[in-house]
């Protein structure tokens, strides 16, 4: 009889498998048989638990824990530190003709979840990935054999033991797609040589659960205790984040469910800000940036709040070709009416910036396609339509309205070295950051000097966004970068004018409408409305 051990406990789900083929060294094949006539439905010495003897091998009792076999489920069998073939499981035995092990050595048999596993050039190892767990969850198991090999011999007994852990994740989550979760171990490498186990994480150690709310198992490589650990939806329409994973040991379970909340709009900074008495807003993770450098130009997100691009790629020609964060206002790229719309357009006259052709229209009039929200944000959840402009009233709540936790709306700083200005999201509790001369339109940039790393790990990690000085374009001139911010606003004032912000060091109107005309080109910050 060969028994089969496991400790995994608690109920997953119906399995779908992955063809497994591999081929081991040439040599002489011989036939074994593992019998697996079965076992104990609850756990018998130790974390033990016995196998069962029907139904798939992810149709674990909820309870106890047993994992059980289906047909075609795989062992990988090893033998004096060489891998030598495989047995299939038929709904009875697991059996396979492998090459001749080594007399008088154990056996070694490796279950690795129905994965392929990638051997290296001498088959004395292998590596098995285990991210996708949307459709099964791929148990890791290992055991040698208890008698040694014999020539002629066919039968032998094991108990399997799970180099892996079950663990529950409770995930709320605002969209339909899978949930992924970041930096986890995801990767096994085995070594057959002494039958040891190395855990690591392949690319950003993603391990994805399948989609939708509510009670997600999964099966986690041993690693140490995680507490912070970012969450998206495979869609990427939204982000959020992971409640603190313990440590994880092999052979073990965890039943008290981790919560997960995906949430937040892809390409967005965490905090909230009310924009009026009634609508909060997330804002993007950066100005906007329109790369047409690129074979296939796109529009993006800075990569870092302080980001922008100044002078260097030449945005002030019109070369299409070239790299842009400086915007005549409504030139989002879509024909929408105006004669200008291109984000490259340098044309000075005004009038050639009315959205859909009319002087008095706002950039939501329309379709909305005046707006550069409109357009699909390549780190911003890709899709049309998902982004807006605020208008001049929303910008001017931001700044001058809106009731806050902490009292403190706004604060001037230079952060890595840019000038801006921060805005502090609603729950923002003073205590986090001590900031100089809040809620103050005169005071100096200097008033706050933050380093890169405060601003990732204590500001930026608790929703503060900062607007940087990036200066402010007319036609194909650039002027001011680094010690004004100007940032357009969706709203139209007539007479050629659209409302805008304006700020330095002794300035900050966040209802300025006069002296810029809709052909001068801005930065642009995005929001997405909370639900």
């Amino acid at each position: 009889m060969f028994a089969l051990a496991f400790a995994l406990m608690l109920g997953l789900t119906q399995c779908k498998k992955e063809n497994t083929t591999t081929s081991s060294n040439d040599g002489a094949k011989v036939p074994i048989t593992l019998n697996v006539n079965g076992g104990a439905s609850t756990p018998s010495t130790g974390s033990e638990i016995g196998s069962a003897t029907d139904g798939s091998r992810v149709a674990v009792e909820g309870g106890t824990g047993v994992v059980t076999f289906e047909s075609g489920d795989v062992l990988y069998v090893a033998s004096n530190g060489v891998y030598v073939g495989t047995m299939a499981y038929n709904g009875t035995v697991f059996s396979g003709e492998i090459n001749e092990p080594t007399e008088g050595e154990k056996l070694h048999f490796y279950f690795l979840g129905n994965k392929t596993p990638e051997f290296n050039s001498n088959n004395t190892g292998c590596s098995v990935v285990i991210d996708d767990q949307t459709e099964y969850l791929p148990v890791i198991s290992y055991a040698p054999s208890r008698e040694n090999y014999q020539v002629g011999k066919t039968d032998y007994n094991a108990t399997l033991l799970n180099k892996c852990a079950l663990v529950k994740f409770n995930v709320t989550s605002a969209s339909e797609a899978a949930t992924c979760i970041v930096g986890m171990n995801n990767e096994v490498i085995v070594n057959f040589s002494d039958n040891s186990f190395e855990y690591g994480q392949n690319g950003e150690g993603i391990i994805t659960l399948p989609a939708g709310s509510g009670e997600k198992w999964a099966i986690l490589l041993p690693q140490d205790r995680i507490d912070h650990s970012s969450a998206y939806s495979v869609d990427e329409m939204y982000s959020g984040s992971c409640g603190t994973i313990p440590a994880i040991a092999e052979n073990d379970y965890l039943t008290n469910g981790i919560a997960v909340a995906i949430s937040i709009p892809g390409g967005a900074i965490e905090g909230l800000f009310s924009v009026s008495a009634t609508q909060q807003v997330y804002f993007s993770q950066g100005n906007l940036q329109y790369i047409g450098s690129a074979a296939t130009p796109y529009w993006q997100f800075a990569e870092h709040q302080w980001d922008y691009l100044g002078t260097t790629t030449n945005q002030n020609g019109s070369d299409e070709n070239v790299d842009r964060d400086l915007f005549g206002w409504g030139t989002s790229g879509y024909n929408h009416g105006a004669n200008a719309y291109q984000p490259w357009s340098t044309s000075t006259n005004y009038s050639d910036y009315y959205a859909y052709g009319q002087a008095y229209n706002n950039l939501y009039d329309g379709n909305g396609q005046a707006d550069w929200g409109y357009n699909a944000i390549s780190n911003g959840g890709n899709m049309e339509g998902q982004w807006r402009t605020l208008t001049n009233d929303e910008w001017v709540y931001v700044f001058n309205t809106r009731s806050t936790t902490s009292g403190i709306r706004y604060a001037k700083a230079t952060v890595n070295n840019v000038n801006g200005v921060i805005l502090l999201p609603d729950n923002w509790t003073a205590s986090i950051y001590a900031l100089n001369n809040t809620n103050s339109s005169d005071d100096d940039f200097f008033s706050n000097t933050i380093t890169a790393e405060d601003w990732a790990n204590t500001l930026e990690a608790n929703g503060a966004v900062f607007l940087p000085a990036a200066g402010v374009r007319e036609g194909t001139s650039v002027y001011y970068v680094g010690s004004y911010g100007y940032y357009w606003s969706a709203s139209y004032n007539g007479n050629g004018y659209a409302y805008y912000v304006i700020f330095s060091s002794n300035l900050l109107d966040p209802y300025n409408y006069g002296s810029l005309y809709c052909s001068y080109c801005l930065s642009v910050r995005l929001v997405r409305n909370a639900e």
